[in-house]
């Protein structure tokens, strides 16, 4: 039974468009975040390698509630790693060594991309498709994603 949420069903389409492409980003940026944990050396592997563990976990639930998201706007979520390569804006490459800084400069700039496609969406969500409460939604993930970056950056300037 298809349930009306008072957006019309055009724009539920492509909002889960949209959303499967975060998805899909949000997936990449996750496993290229347990690769650096998984995968780092260095002198500071310890603390790095719990920071790491932060990040990967922020992001599996920020993963897990956009495909609720989609889900409650009535559409299925990709769930494939075949779909989520097929939608992601990253890239899947590895990083050239497995130092701390390099792991954290690739990452840094995964979670920039993903913070200019979330500000491209949120007023299209809510002006465009009608759809206040999605536009909410990425609101809440930008500001997860800027305290990432944050955090990120500063480890970088040591």
């Amino acid at each position: 039974m298809k349930i009306n949420i008072g957006i019309r069903e055009e724009n539920t389409q492509e909002v889960s468009i949209r959303l499967s492409k975060l998805l899909a980003d949000e997936f990449i940026l996750y496993t290229k975040t347990r690769n650096a944990h998984w995968n780092l050396e260095g002198t500071e592997f310890h603390g790095l390698h719990v920071f790491f563990e932060d990040q990967f976990n922020r992001l599996d639930e920020m993963i897990d509630s956009i495909a609720e998201r989609i889900r409650a706007i009535g559409h299925f979520a990709p769930g494939s790693l075949k779909r989520f390569l097929e939608l992601t804006h990253l890239s899947e490459d590895d990083a050239a060594d497995n130092y701390g800084k390099t792991f954290m400069k690739n990452l840094l700039e995964d979670h920039i991309a993903i913070i200019i496609f979330l500000r491209e969406n949120i007023d299209l969500f809510a002006t465009g498709y009608k759809d206040y409460g999605s536009s909410d939604f990425l609101t809440g993930l930008l500001s997860v994603h800027e305290k990432m970056v944050w955090m990120l950056n500063a480890h970088l300037k040591g």
